[in-house]
């Protein structure tokens, strides 16, 4: 079963596909997904993570097995059930799942933020949940299982360092990430490479009020001069954001660059149909920062 559904851009929608693990049902965005094939052995890796179960090759490609099992406190998957393989942040990964029940095309106003006690108890790694005729289903942070399992898929502040001493500059930036954590690493990494004046906003929703509201009360060049956001997000996604910025006449002057995981060719597209000035994929913070300097220039 492969995956060749595409979304169209800035409605605000994503297509959640829905998949069991001991009878609990949980979900990822469609928009990760490579395809989904069949149980196939794999062979282990020496001193592996615990959750990676190890590598095949399918079509000649070597690709890492993750039990999602065993990274939800589940118990260790059994032999069988389905392989969803997916790429983002430029890797490919399979995740063992026990059944895949179908797609879901819902709006991201639908996607309701797991509660701190929800969160805590699976270690953070739920982004939203969507109730799908009563039933809730819980979509799962896979950059944040991966980077669990590899903390060097992650952002890295090295790559700020790198840069080497850099001038203070004050320009306001409008910062839309809903992970509080990423939110505060890229933040973190702008204000190391000097960029002191950012807002962050935990969702498009709030950073589309923020730069509305400031363009209507004549301080939009206080408030908001480059916008930086991620894809998937609750309530409003990068994508409805960029397209409100820039079909606004008084608005579609802002630099906007999408941040996420996601970026591919498919969505590189639809970012540009929609007008960004650049796409990035996250843990590249450093070409963030390189990229903010030729739009701040530019």
């Amino acid at each position: 079963m492969e995956s060749k559904i595409l979304m169209e851009s800035g409605t605000n929608e994503l297509e959640v596909l829905e998949f069991t693990i001991s009878g609990n049902s949980y979900g990822i965005n469609v928009a990760k997904i490579r395809e989904i094939i069949n149980y196939q052995p794999v062979t282990p890796i020496p001193n592996a993570h615990p959750s990676v179960e190890g590598i095949f090759m399918p079509r000649d490609t070597m690709i890492t097995a993750v039990d999602l099992s065993n990274c939800l406190q589940l118990g260790e998957g059994k032999p069988g059930g389905l392989f969803i393989v997916t790429n983002f942040n430029k890797l490919d990964i399979a995740f063992h799942v026990e059944n895949v029940v179908g797609i879901h095309r819902v709006s991201w106003t639908q996607i309701m933020k797991p509660e701190t006690t929800l969160s805590s108890a699976n270690d953070g790694i739920s982004t939203g949940i969507v109730n799908i005729n009563g039933k809730l289903i819980v979509i799962l942070d896979f950059e944040k299982i991966v980077s669990d399992i590899n903390p060097d898929t992650g952002i890295r502040m090295s790559e700020i360092e790198k840069l080497g001493e850099r001038e203070r500059n004050d320009i306001p930036i409008v910062l839309a990430e809903d992970s509080a954590l990423l939110n505060k690493l890229v933040r973190d990494s702008l204000n190391k490479a000097g960029y002191t004046n950012v807002m962050s906003c935990a969702d498009g929703q709030e950073a589309w009020d923020v730069i509305s509201d400031a363009q209507k009360r004549g301080l939009l060049d206080e408030v908001c001069k480059l916008v930086i956001t991620d894809i998937e997000m609750p309530r409003m996604d990068g994508f409805r954001l960029l397209k409100l910025i820039k079909e606004n006449d008084k608005l579609n002057h802002l630099p906007v660059v999408i941040f996420s995981s996601l970026i591919n060719e498919d969505i590189k597209r639809k970012g540009e149909t929609l007008g960004a000035d650049a796409q990035l994929s996250k843990p590249e913070i450093g070409n963030l920062v390189t990229e903010v300097d030729a739009l701040i220039k530019r």
